[in-house]
């Protein structure tokens, strides 16, 4: 064991030795390895940065709560028989919170009935198209994950007397009152005016996915009142999120009975949930994901055939030397530890150096494009560092081997 060691601290030393004595063509083929490794670990960033969108893009829904609704949040090809169902009528919240009330052990804990539509709404000559409308009641404010920035949301005395006020996103405000205060003042949609009584904190957005700073909710009553007397929303429910199936179960169950469908038919709605648009989005992200890895892979790749190539050149270069030690008694092991560590000692001064550039890197992308994050976390350091050695390893072996198996003889007699 000592030997090992002996031979080990010898062989590391001797590699320094010639990464140092031909620094050129030492950097020059470090170059590949950290151009392989910047690649690599940037499109790490780049995944675990749709990852932490997603995760941020879906937190909006909430993971305790469950959307009763026409259509599911998935691709379809059947879509006709979707649009053929029943609308999702308001009356449902009301009739599963009395299921609620009189059962207790309910894995149900409250219905809130949520009209949509989209709506275009002005202020003065500032003017915002295509924003997400919901007609709601105060109950929202207890299942919802958003909170405010400024001022309130709307009470239940609001709702019951069909007040014109509104909540409105955080980028809605930014657009119609950039630099000032949004409560107190009024906006428009249609030729309905609404006095903002809150503004939502920004929950942000990412590459396209749901914004919910894009979005504006009013008294359920008023929303019916001036713009849509249509079943065409939803209900959400909030469950008990220890009994996510049971609630699941209950709710469907409950929802048959509440559309009187005989055991023999179909769901004619659908219950969707926060892991319906991540499971979409997960597979998403996977293929992303293979194919980026398995493209800047190529890069690694080719920095790893320099590497075999120049470790091949330096046993050429070196053959007598070669000799020389075999024929004082070096054995077949050593002669491989040596190559081979010179192999891995520049694939690590490559990976280190690409890891420096890849943080540098993610640090000034998410600087000055927050909205695109770049997550560069600590298995990824771990990633670059393994990856380089395991690239150090496998391009120097076969030129290591070779070294070991020369003849000292015909090592000794190489020009």
């Amino acid at each position: 064991m000592k030997r090992f060691i002996y031979e080990l601290f010898e062989s590391f030393r001797i590699a320094v030795a010639q990464i140092r004595a031909n620094k050129m063509r030492s950097s020059l083929t470090a170059l590949g390895v950290i151009i392989g490794i910047v690649a690599v670990t940037l499109m790490g960033t780049a995944i675990n940065g749709i990852g932490e969108g997603v995760k941020r893009s879906l937190s909006g829904f909430g993971d305790d709560v469950l959307y009763v609704g026409k259509w599911p949040w998935r691709e379809v090809e059947d879509w006709w028989n979707y649009r053929n169902r029943r609308e999702i009528r308001p009356q449902y919240a009301d009739q599963i919170n009395e299921w609620i009330a009189k059962n207790p052990g309910s894995a149900l804990k409250l219905a809130v009935p949520v009209g949509q539509r989209m709506s275009n709404v002005a202020r003065g000559e500032a003017r915002v198209n295509n924003i997400y409308t919901m007609g709601t009641t105060a109950d929202l404010a207890r299942i919802s994950k958003s909170e405010m920035k400024e001022g309130r949301f709307f009470s239940e005395a609001e709702v019951q007397f069909g007040r014109n006020v509104i909540a409105i996103g955080f980028d809605v405000a930014d657009a119609l009152f950039p630099n000032e205060n949004a409560v107190g003042k009024r906006l428009k949609i249609g030729d309905q005016n609404f006095e903002v009584i809150g503004v939502f904190a920004r929950q942000g957005s990412f590459l396209g996915l749901w914004s919910w700073d894009s979005m504006m909710a009013l008294p359920f009553t008023t929303y019916r009142r001036y713009f849509s007397t249509k079943d065409d929303g939803e209900v959400r429910v909030q469950i008990d999120t220890t009994r996510n199936e049971e609630a699941r179960d209950e709710l469907r169950g409950l929802m048959r009975r509440i559309r009187g469908l005989p055991p023999e038919l179909p769901d004619d709605f659908e219950i969707n949930s926060q892991n319906t648009v991540g499971e979409q989005l997960s597979k998403i992200q996977f293929f992303i994901a293979v194919a980026g890895l398995l493209i800047t892979g190529l890069a690694l790749l080719v920095g790893a055939i320099g590497i075999m190539n120049i470790t091949y050149v330096s046993v050429k270069e070196r053959t007598r030397e070669i000799g020389t030690r075999k024929a004082l008694g070096a054995r077949r092991r050593t002669i491989l530890l040596q190559f081979l560590i010179e192999a891995v000692s520049i694939c690590l001064v490559g990976g280190i150096t690409g890891l420096v550039l890849t943080g540098a890197i993610s640090a000034g992308v998410g600087a000055a494009f927050p909205k695109f994050p770049l997550v560069f976390s600590a298995w990824l350091i771990l990633l670059g560092l393994g990856v380089s050695t395991f690239t150090g390893v496998l391009s120097g072996f076969l030129p290591a081997m070779q070294a070991s198996k020369l003849d000292p003889v015909t090592a000794l007699r190489y020009e």
